[in-house]
């Protein structure tokens, strides 16, 4: 009986931890577990968004054989030579999750394997790809009659992270109030979004005191990279914006969510502990957030993903903040010589546009899908105090919470897209429900 390979194409952070992820779960629930029989291998692709550390959360996945960073990828497309030397069995598929659709083709034809595309957004190759699984019926619009065929659509896989993980463990019953502070991964967004979230968390406790608060800590960083963002002597914004600090600390009284605990903490002059989760994904823990306050990128779509209500905040109170943004801006910021003018110009700019009355310009991704606004964007020097009163009129009204909830799993649409999606792989491989090769 012939053995097959299932060679995944992914790049980013997110598509990592939201694509990835259900569909490798998928695949092993469906095609059993075993590895003799069908092997799975993740391939990265470069990501202007990556942190370094996608091959080993990828590593992390039980699911997962084989798994190549992206820095050895260009060597594998070009010459067709992993970095191992890898070996390929006659018969196999290519899955597309995240990159370049056009590396698909390529390596499809390299390797002699059939391909499958999942499509967000836009479906591109459509003559020499085999199968489109895409999110929504919007994204087949003007596809060729002859290439309609090739279409399915599946659905959302982001909206797979809450129901597996529901599947997984009981309901959430949170017995205390809790408030996810997610600061971000990249240093130009650390250096604003710790310490203000510390200084959020200070003034909601103080008229709160129920309620308690948890970082969960980017794969990409320590806690103790994480700590120095807090402390004055590393990062000078604390003292310029005079936001409130915090040491790490070990807190005998240990936070748990389910199985797993931590007493990790940043603790503040008024004696606030701030719990650092160091486990990833984070799921099970953000889902048993009443609200969450985060910075932009894809942070908002796993939340949003999740159903999990947020405040998003896009501070300006470091001029050069937009070399922390993501795309275009963020790469013109981050120029040599015209980066910091260009930041400040940007800047001045942006914070105008994004608060002049009838702009609709959107940020956090539920926003940006939904076309409208679903989750509050706080843009510009907003103090600790008024995002704490907001996010205390949230709480104080459970109603409003439960509504944002219900808009955002509305925006995503329905679970199921990671079996329809390997369905798809499995008619290309023609395996049946009996998992034989045929």
């Amino acid at each position: 009986m012939p053995s097959v390979d299932i060679l995944i194409l992914t790049n980013g952070p997110g598509e990592i931890a939201t694509w990835v992820r259900p569909v490798v779960r998928t695949l092993r629930q469906q095609l059993k577990d075993d590895r003799d029989r069908v092997r799975i291998s993740v391939v990265l692709s470069p990501c202007p968004n990556a942190s370094g550390k996608e091959a080993e959360i990828a590593r992390s996945y039980p699911e997962i054989d084989r798994v190549q960073a992206a820095k050895d990828f260009w060597a594998f497309l070009f010459w067709g030579k992993t970095a191992q030397n890898w070996h390929w069995r006659k018969r196999g598929v290519v899955l597309f999750l995240g990159g370049d659709q056009l590396f698909t083709v390529i390596l499809g034809r390299r390797l002699g394997y059939r391909t499958v595309v999942y499509a967000e957004w836009e479906a591109r190759w459509h003559r020499w790809i085999d199968r489109f699984g895409v999110m929504k019926p919007e994204v087949m619009a003007g596809v060729s009659p002859k290439y309609a065929r090739k279409f399915t659509v599946v659905g959302d896989l982001m909206a797979e992270i809450q129901r597996q993980e529901s599947q997984r463990r009981d309901p959430p019953t949170p017995q205390t109030e809790l408030i996810g502070i997610l600061p971000g991964s990249k240093t130009l967004k650390l250096s604003q979004g710790v310490p203000l979230g510390l200084s959020i968390a200070e003034s909601l406790h103080k008229q709160r005191p129920q309620t308690r608060f948890v970082i969960p800590v980017a794969p990409t960083l320590n806690i103790e990279t994480l700590a120095r963002f807090a402390h004055p002597k590393y990062n000078p914004l604390i003292r310029q914006f005079k936001w409130t600090t915090g040491e790490l600390y070990w807190n005998e009284k240990k936070f748990r969510i389910g199985e797993i605990s931590t007493s990790i903490c940043l603790k503040t002059p008024s004696g606030l502990n701030v719990y650092l989760w160091t486990q990833y994904p984070a799921y099970e823990l953000l889902s048993q957030c009443q609200l969450c306050l985060t910075t932009v990128g894809a942070n908002t779509a796993e939340l949003g993903s999740l159903a999990v209500p947020m405040l998003v905040l896009l501070p300006t109170h470091q001029l050069d903040a937009m070399r922390a943004w993501d795309g275009l801006p963020g790469l013109l910021a981050n120029l040599p010589i015209f980066g910091s003018p260009f930041a400040r110009l940007v800047n001045r700019i942006m914070w105008f546009l994004l608060t002049r009355k009838g702009k609709k310009t959107r940020f956090a991704w539920p926003n940006i899908w939904a076309g409208e606004a679903i989750v509050p964007e706080l843009v510009g020097r907003w103090q600790a105090d008024e995002v704490a009163e907001l996010a205390i009129d949230y709480l104080d009204h459970p109603e409003k919470l439960q509504e944002m909830g219900d808009r955002l799993r509305k925006v995503r649409g329905k679970a199921g897209a990671a079996e329809k999606l390997v369905r798809l792989v499995r008619e290309e491989l023609k395996l049946g429900r009996s998992t034989e090769l045929v």
